[in-house]
């Protein structure tokens, strides 16, 4: 594991999908081939290790063409943590710590370093894998863009213009039913998706989940707006929104066949809750995993390219337990350990609140 000049790396895309996965992939393997180094490209995330067989060379062959696709050509998993692992015994799932077969894997591959391309969980993996001896070079990955040390994630432009198309569309038949849309986007802790969007696609009221809610404040509002003449309004909420005293709505615990809560739900609650201010029809659309899918933005295109090769010239330079980031307009990195250590959240007080609440949307309070 501590080759001079590395010969043979790993690639894995881990959590959930983005658009700009594939441009990374391609990134990496150009780079990497370039230099005359082999990639081994790891199936379905860290679950790859599990299954020797699920990690296969990536030559120039395998990543032409994948630059527009959506998705990852390596699939991917966002409840594989070898550390914790469901595996279930006597039909009931047990959390089981299997790390120790990902890091023998790894020898047996003969793996110089790993690229790991995902997000909070997926780099706090790659963490706990560096202390049990695996150089690593992480590449943020989310389309909530919730991640700190980085001016944004690669997958987020996507997801906020796929938000944004929505809600042009959620416009022109609100306005013409006279009606209250409500559209339901991802954002588990951080609102970027609802904020960014809510902005750009004219909504009049925007839930995100760093400032709980007042439906009370919410109806009144959008009562004020019909009495002007504005016979109809526009919500964007973030899955993770809550009001206040409230919690967020959850469709699925953990536990059961989940090891993960699910989201879901925070549109139609919103719904019934204005429905005992409103005398107006109200309607939901969740946007759900549309934000995910698709061809990525010429933004995420570009920026999961030079992610792709910056990994690389990192490991070239031995600069392991970095993670790959964007400074202004510079590619650089910082320790992964920094980019870890809590969430990238909206600020309640902050510049783009600020600014949203100035062109008179409403966010909650």
């Amino acid at each position: 594991m501590t080759m001079t000049t590395p010969k043979r790396i790993g690639l894995l895309t881990g959590g959930g999908d983005c658009p700009g996965l594939n441009a990374v992939i391609r990134g990496v393997v150009r780079a990497a081939v370039g230099r005359g180094w082999e990639v081994i490209g790891v199936e379905d995330g860290f679950d790859g290790f599990l299954h020797e067989e699920k990690c296969r060379v990536l030559g120039l062959e395998d990543v032409r063409g994948i630059l527009p696709r959506g998705g990852t050509i390596l699939g991917t998993s966002n409840r594989g943590n070898p550390f914790s692992f469901p595996m279930v015994r006597e039909g009931k799932i047990e959390l089981v710590d299997v790390s120790e077969e990902v890091v023998s894997c790894i020898d047996r591959l003969g793996l110089a370093a790993l690229v790991v391309v995902g997000g909070d969980g997926s780099l706090k993996i790659a963490g706990e894998l560096m202390r049990r001896g695996i150089q690593i070079v992480g590449v943020p990955k989310t389309i909530d863009n919730d991640l700190l040390e980085t001016d944004v994630t690669f997958g987020y432009n996507t997801a906020v213009q796929t938000a944004t198309e929505a809600l042009d569309k959620l416009h022109s038949t609100a306005e013409s039913h006279h009606r209250v849309m409500v559209l339901e986007v991802m954002g588990r802790y951080a609102g970027w998706i609802a904020l960014e969007s809510g902005i750009a696609g004219g909504a009049d009221v925007i839930l995100v989940p760093e400032i709980p809610y007042d439906v009370e404040k919410i109806g009144h509002s959008i009562a004020e707006r019909s009495r002007r003449g504005r016979r109809f309004s526009v919500v964007v909420a973030a899955e993770g929104a809550f009001p206040k005293g409230g919690n967020r709505v959850v469709k699925e615990g953990a536990g059961g066949k989940t090891v993960v809560e699910r989201l879901g739900g925070i549109g139609e609650q919103v719904c019934r809750e204005l429905g005992g201010y409103l005398e107006m029809d109200i309607r939901v659309t969740v946007l759900g995993h549309l934000q995910r899918g698709g061809s990525p933005s010429c933004f995420d295109r570009v920026i999961g390219s030079r992610f792709g090769v910056k990994a690389v010239e990192l490991i070239e330079a031995g600069a392991f337990g970095q993670m790959v980031c964007l400074k202004g307009r510079h590619v650089t990195s910082v320790p992964i350990e920094d980019a870890i250590r809590s969430l990238n959240l909206i600020d309640p007080t902050g510049e783009m609140v600020r600014h949203a609440e100035a062109l008179g949307i409403m966010l909650g309070r």
